[in-house]
């Protein structure tokens, strides 16, 4: 058929060398999102190319739409969860703040292993969208919750459908995406995710000017149409609009759950055997796998590094620099066009990059450019080591969901990818959490073993405070790290070669 060849010529991108890349599972089922088949298979093939260009294929073009919705209301929300967290306080608002975020990162080290075999014994689409509609929902409740306790639950609540819809979306992405784009697919991922922040909160600042026109108009009166309540109706709406989105695709499901009912059909009853037979699959994979381990660890320990710079950079510009918080929102946002820069660059090159070679050089650099950055005296120096950071942490973060898309059965994405968040919350929270204590242990070493935390080098005076010092070992951790992803991903290549 003329449409079969259309699909065929589509898909059929990648050289037979490389052994894991993701090939049409039903050749006969027409590709979802392409143009209406013509009399002209050259001016069909040119209208193919035309909209697929950046986006691979019309359904991940859709699927992305979805996720900048999902990911504005997702910002909007956060802000109005953090103020409203902070106003029923009531006198210690940073301790209901904590309470609240901790509710959004505590569910994923119990509840994300087990969401991972789920999805992969469920439909990823229906799953999406029922987490999309179950996110509207609890938001749809905020606007009338009035005291934390409401608050932490609601926070739980929303964090274990987010759970399973980030794992569902990213396993998906191989199926509706052929395997010479998935880089750039990630990285218009990562720009939906973060990316929309500023947007948001751009909006949200607007928002309490509507606030406050809505507030004159006597027929409202009995809907709270304060500045966060307006918020939290947007987010439901955006979630609304991105369960719209995803229940019109056809996202390409049908070997994985063929595969599943040949052996058994598991979704259809509940056995707690087989689920942790498949989940302790899902986590050995993750170790034996030299691709997947060493992807994991290398996202881990830049997330633990990089992480750091977070609570410390406001320490490090006040203390260091004496730029105080102009310089530390300087650094974040250096931070922020770093990644951008990196996940740019990535796309226009991605078909000539060899991605592991890539990953290793990233992690390398990132821990270079970081332990550059804190050496620095003045904030210019500095802020050029942060944009640095920022451009080997958006290819680390890019590439190395790419390899994991790559190398990763769609049978076990599911797994994979829930894994991944988890480590990802706990680096996260070791760095937020650990980054401060490590610092002031590390700052009453150095004043103790050091006049005025100084030490001579090459006849400089080099100030060593805590901030500088726990900063210097996390870029330090981050290269060691790096080492044993290049001893891991060739140890995997040489047994290869073996077999």
């Amino acid at each position: 058929m003329a449409w079969q060849r259309l699909t065929n010529l589509k898909f059929v991108v990648e050289p037979a060398s490389e052994p894991h890349e993701v090939e049409p599972t039903e050749p006969d089922v027409p590709v979802v999102g392409f143009p209406p088949l013509v009399d002209e298979p050259v001016a069909a093939v040119e209208q193919v190319a035309r909209h697929v260009r950046l986006f691979g294929s019309h359904a991940f073009f859709r699927l992305w739409i979805a996720q900048v919705v999902s990911a504005l209301g997702d910002w909007l929300g956060f802000l109005a969860i953090t103020i409203l967290a902070a106003s029923l306080g009531s006198g210690s608002g940073g301790a209901a703040v904590g309470l609240v975020m901790s509710a959004r990162i505590i569910p994923g080290f119990f509840l994300a292993p087990v969401a991972g075999v789920m999805l992969d014994r469920w439909d990823r689409k229906r799953v999406m969208v029922v987490c999309d509609l179950g996110r509207a929902a609890v938001i749809a409740t905020l606007p009338f919750v009035h005291n934390v306790t409401g608050l932490v639950l609601a926070s739980l609540v929303l964090e274990i459908f987010t759970l399973a819809w980030s794992p569902a979306k990213e396993a998906s992405v191989p199926n509706i995406v052929p395997s010479d784009r998935l880089t750039s697919a990630n990285s218009l991922s990562l720009a939906a995710a973060y990316g929309t922040f500023p947007i948001a909160a751009i909006f949200f600042a607007l928002l309490a000017q509507l606030a406050k026109w809505l507030g004159g108009i006597d027929a409202l009166h009995f809907f709270k149409t304060d500045q966060t309540a307006l918020a939290f109706y947007v987010d439901m709406v955006t979630f609304l609009t991105s369960a719209f989105l995803i229940s019109t695709l056809a996202l390409p499901d049908a070997a994985r759950r063929a595969k599943r009912k040949a052996q058994g059909d598991p979704t259809k009853r509940v056995d707690l055997t087989q689920t942790f037979q498949e989940l302790k699959e899902g986590w050995h994979f993750i170790f034996v796998n030299p691709v997947v381990r060493s992807v994991n660890l290398g996202l881990a320990t830049g997330l633990i590094g990089g992480g750091m710079l977070v609570p410390l950079g406001s320490i490090f510009s006040r203390d260091i620099l004496g730029a105080g918080a102009a310089g530390y929102g300087i650094f974040i946002t250096a931070l922020g066009f770093g990644v951008a820069a990196g996940v740019l660059l990535l796309s226009v090159t991605q078909k000539r990059l060899p991605k592991v070679r890539v990953f290793e050089l990233a992690i390398f650099s990132a821990g270079g450019s970081l332990i550059f950055a804190a050496s620095m005296s003045t904030l210019a120096l500095a802020v050029i080591g942060v944009f640095a950071l920022g451009i080997c942490g958006g290819a680390v973060y890019v590439v190395g969901f790419t390899l994991l898309h790559e190398n990763v059965d769609d049978e076990l994405r599911g797994r994979i990818f829930s894994a991944l968040y988890t480590i990802v919350r706990l680096c996260l929270l070791i760095a937020f959490a650990l980054g401060p204590f490590l610092s002031e242990f590390l700052d009453r070493l150095s004043a103790r073993f050091f006049t005025n935390r100084t030490i001579t080098l090459l006849g400089r005076h080099f100030f060593i405070p805590g901030e500088r010092l726990t900063l210097w070992l996390a870029g330090a951790i981050i290269i060691a790290a790096g080492t044993i992803v290049v001893w891991s991903l060739r140890a995997g290549t040489r047994a290869e070669e073996v077999v």
